[in-house]
C-alpha cells in the first residue's frame, strides 16, 4: 500500500507535534516545516500528498506559501490558522486552498478533514475529459483550450468549470458551489463563487451551444442548449 505524506506548516512546534502524533496513529509519513520557505522546499522534494498550512508564520505566511504552491500543484491543502473572520476564510478559499480550520481545533476533526479532501482529490485523476463546441476541459492535466487554445486557468476557477459542465443544465447555489468545488462548508458570504464565475466568463465568453448561466434567486447551471 502506497504511503500517505502529510506535510505540517506552522511555526508553532507543539501544534505540529500535535498533529504528527495523530496523524501517524493513521499511517500517514509526516514531514514538518516552521515557515513558508521550508515549506516549498520540502513540498519540491518530499510529493506529498496534502498540506496542513498555518497563516500567520515568519518570512513567508499561510497566503504566500499557498500562492507559490499553486503556481504547479493543484495538491489538496488545508488552511490553519487562529484567524476565523469572514475576510480571512473568503481570501484563502480564493486562493486555492480546499478546507480551512480555526484554532483552537480537535485533532480528530482535522484528521477526518485531511481525509475527506483526500478522497475528493483522488478521483479527479480517473475523470475522462469533457468536450463541447470549441471547448475542452480536460481533468487528467487540467487543462482547458478554448477554440484551439490552452486557457491559464488557477485550480479552483478550473475544478468549478469542471463541475458545472460535469453536470449540463443543472442549478446550483453557491452554497452547494462552495461545498462540492471548495469542500468546505461555508454559509453565509459566498462571494467566492462569484468572483470566479466572473473570471471564468472572462476567459470563455458565452458560446452558441453552452455558457455559465446565471439562475437569478438562485445560482449557476453550464446551460447546454
Amino acid at each position: 500500500m502506497v504511503e500517505t505524506k502529510v506535510l505540517i506548516v506552522d511555526d508553532d512546534t507543539n501544534i505540529c507535534d500535535l498533529i504528527e502524533l495523530y496523524l501517524q496513529k493513521e499511517g500517514y509519513k509526516v514531514y514538518k516545516a516552521y515557515n513558508g520557505s521550508e515549506a516549498i522546499k520540502i513540498f519540491k522534494d518530499k510529493m506529498v500528498d496534502v498540506i496542513v498550512l498555518d497563516i500567520m508564520m515568519p518570512q513567508m505566511d499561510g497566503y504566500e506559501t499557498l500562492k507559490e504552491i499553486r503556481k504547479t500543484s493543484s495538491i489538496p491543502v488545508l488552511m490553519l490558522t487562529a484567524k476565523g473572520e469572514t475576510f480571512d476564510r473568503v481570501l484563502g478559499l480564493e486562493l486555492g486552498a480546499d478546507d480551512y480550520i480555526v484554532k483552537p481545533f480537535e485533532p480528530k476533526e482535522l484528521v477526518a478533514r485531511i481525509k475527506a479532501v483526500l478522497r475528493r482529490y483522488k478521483p479527479q485523476t480517473q475523470k475522462r475529459a469533457l468536450e463541447f463546441s470549441d471547448l475542452i476541459i480536460d481533468a487528467d492535466s487540467y487543462i482547458v483550450k478554448y477554440k484551439g487554445e490552452d486557457m491559464e486557468m488557477p485550480p479552483k476557477e478550473f475544478e468549478l468549470l469542471y463541475f458545472l459542465a460535469s453536470n449540463p443544465n443543472k442549478v446550483f447555489t453557491r452554497d452547494q458551489l462552495l461545498y462540492e468545488v471548495w469542500g468546505y462548508d461555508y454559509p453565509g458570504d459566498s462571494r467566492t463563487v462569484d468572483v470566479h464565475v466572473k473570471r471564468l466568463r472572462e476567459k470563455l465568453p458565452d458560446n452558441r451551444e453552452w455558457q455559465i448561466k446565471t439562475v437569478w434567486g438562485v445560482g449557476y447551471k453550464f446551460e447546454v442548449k
